[in-house]
């Protein structure tokens, strides 16, 4: 099984930036698309952002030109530079890895949290 670590979330005013970073580890055999979803209480959940196996990037109409996905294949990593936070940006920010058959494996979960 695979099991993805997230870090970097926290408190951060609006205008300011953080890096979120997700670990993969565990049954890696092949490369996934990975990226990340958030959830804010009484929202749905939102893809964020997806980065293919060729690095090939998708993001949301709301956080264009503010992230950016990438993802470092040796350390089976991918991260989410956010720059220009919003207060609308605060979430739980999850990182998941795409299963071949569609499904996915979730991180715990880190907390964005962005004042005014």
């Amino acid at each position: 099984q695979v099991q993805l670590v997230e870090s970097g979330g926290g408190l951060v005013q609006a205008g300011g930036s953080l890096r979120l970073s997700c670990t993969a580890s565990g049954s890696i055999f092949s490369l996934n698309v990975m990226g990340w979803y958030r959830q804010a209480p009484g929202k749905q959940r939102e893809l964020v952002a997806s980065i293919s196996t060729s690095s090939s990037t998708n993001y949301a109409d709301s956080v264009k030109g503010r992230f950016t996905i990438s993802r470092d294949n040796a350390k089976n990593t991918v991260y989410l530079q956010m720059n220009s936070l919003k207060p609308e940006d605060t979430a739980v920010y999850y990182c998941y890895r795409r299963r071949r058959d569609g499904a996915d494996h979730w991180g715990q979960g880190t907390e964005v949290t962005v004042s005014p």
